[in-house]
């Protein structure tokens, strides 16, 4: 009951904040580490903002032995409590060299196949948080197979550590100064 009565309360809080909060950086770069039942893998993250609470995020992972993907993914950013804190949701693709394990109903035998090439879509959702320049994420990231892999859902959960490039206000800064130049540039026409 007390769990219940936590999540409803986190929910409200989520959507009742005035959504006028953007993340507090423009780009940032780390690393990220995910598990999921097939694998442990390191990879790097690369997170770019493209809209006000709209991210790219781009991640290359691998277990260095049989498994690695890259994810491109697009992401909305809400702010929790400020907007040092997020929640964000996503969707996006995936490719990369997994192995597969396929069960053969006949002789409960299962067969372990490496290096076969995959594609799939991803979906995302996490929690980030903003301190001293650097932006630490939990996330879950299931990927529903298209092709290459037997298992059609594989869910892997992240922990990631991003240092800032570019803090959010500079980003806007540089944004309104080329729409300035812009507008000038028409008004000499």
């Amino acid at each position: 009951m007390y769990k219940t009565i936590l999540a409803l309360f986190l929910f409200t809080l989520c959507f009742s904040i005035p959504q006028v909060f953007a993340q507090r950086y423009g780009n940032a770069l780390g690393l990220r580490m995910g598990s999921n039942d097939f694998s442990r893998t390191v990879g790097l993250t690369a997170q770019q903002r493209v809209f006000k609470h709209v991210t790219l995020e781009g991640i290359v992972q691998s277990d260095f032995d049989r498994n690695t993907t890259f994810h491109l993914l697009v992401e909305r950013h809400r702010p929790i409590l400020s907007k040092r804190f997020n929640y964000y949701l996503g969707a996006g693709i995936s490719s990369g060299w997994e192995e597969s394990f396929v069960k053969v109903p006949e002789t409960n035998q299962i067969i372990h196949t490496y290096g076969n090439p995959t594609t799939g879509v991803d979906l995302i959702g996490g929690i980030e948080m903003t301190v001293a320049n650097t932006v630490i994420s939990l996330d879950y990231k299931p990927n529903m197979n298209l092709s290459g892999r037997e298992e059609f859902f594989r869910g892997q959960v992240g922990i990631s550590a991003r240092m800032v490039l570019v803090k959010g206000k500079e980003q806007d800064k540089k944004r309104r100064k080329r729409e300035r130049e812009r507008r000038k540039g028409k008004g000499r026409k």
